[in-house]
Formats: structure tokens, sequence, C-alpha cells
């Protein structure tokens, strides 16, 4: 992996965090989907995971042409992810835990994202407006499953 410098920096940074937020969420989509039991919750959850894959095909076209591989999630986040989803489902498997786990999920993306954006005010458009649709995307979903907590 290179060390950029400058908005081409940025901007490879930025990508790098939007891929890595891009695994987790999708990931932690595929960890809660199965036990989904309302069909229009599972659709919506389907259909943000669909969109977070879409998202990831784009950013890793623009890090291929920055030479990048990309980022993977933090194995420590990743892991602690997975025992909390595990643990909080063994307790109670409910439409309801689902959706407070992935509004968590959610609006630390959302928090992340948002500091990364500020962080590599330098990146291209292009890397700031994926940056944001992810946000965007996120956010929809808490809204959309709200009526689910």
């Amino acid at each position: 992996m290179q060390d950029f410098v400058g908005s081409d920096g940025d901007t490879v940074k930025l990508l790098r965090e939007c891929d890595a937020g891009i695994k987790m969420g999708v990931e932690s989509i595929d960890d809660v989907l199965d036990n989904v039991k309302n069909q229009t919750f599972h659709d919506l959850l389907s259909k943000c995971k669909t969109e977070h894959q879409k998202l990831g095909v784009e950013v890793g076209e623009l890090l291929d042409r920055h030479s990048d591989s990309g980022k993977n999630p933090n194995p420590v986040a990743k892991s602690m992810s997975w025992m909390k989803t595990n643990a909080k489902l063994l307790a109670d498997p409910s439409d309801k835990t689902i959706a407070d786990l992935m509004t968590d999920g959610c609006n630390m993306g959302v928090k992340s994202l948002s500091r990364y954006i500020n962080q590599y005010s330098s990146a291209d458009e292009k890397s700031k407006d994926i940056a944001e649709r992810l946000v965007n995307i996120e956010l929809h979903l808490t809204d959309d499953i709200r009526k689910y907590l």
C-alpha cells in the first residue's frame, strides 16, 4: 500500500475508509439477515446490502486507478461487533434486537465517515460524493428500520 500525500493522498485515504465501512456494513447485515422474521424488514436490509455492494464496486474501481488495494475493517472492531451481535441475538433473537444492532452500527458508520470526510477535506469530489452517498444510505436505513425498534 502506498502512502500518498496531498489531495491525491486524501482521496485515497477517504476511499480506503469508505471501503472498510462498506465491508463492515455488508458483513454486519450478513450476520443478522437470516434471523430477521419480518419480510419487509428483511427486504430493507437486503436492499441496503445491495446498495453497499454497488458502492463497493465504485470504490474498488477508484482505488484500482490509484493502484491501491483498499482497506479491510479493523479486526478488533469486527470481532467485537460479531460478539455483540451474537450475544444480543442469543439473549433476544427478535427483530427489535436486530433493528437496535443495525441502528447502532449505522450511527457509528455515519459518525466515522463524517469524521473522515472532514479529515480528508482535500479528497476529490468523486470520492467525497461516494462518502456522502454512503452516509445517506446509513441514515436512510436507520429511518426505515426505526419502526422495528
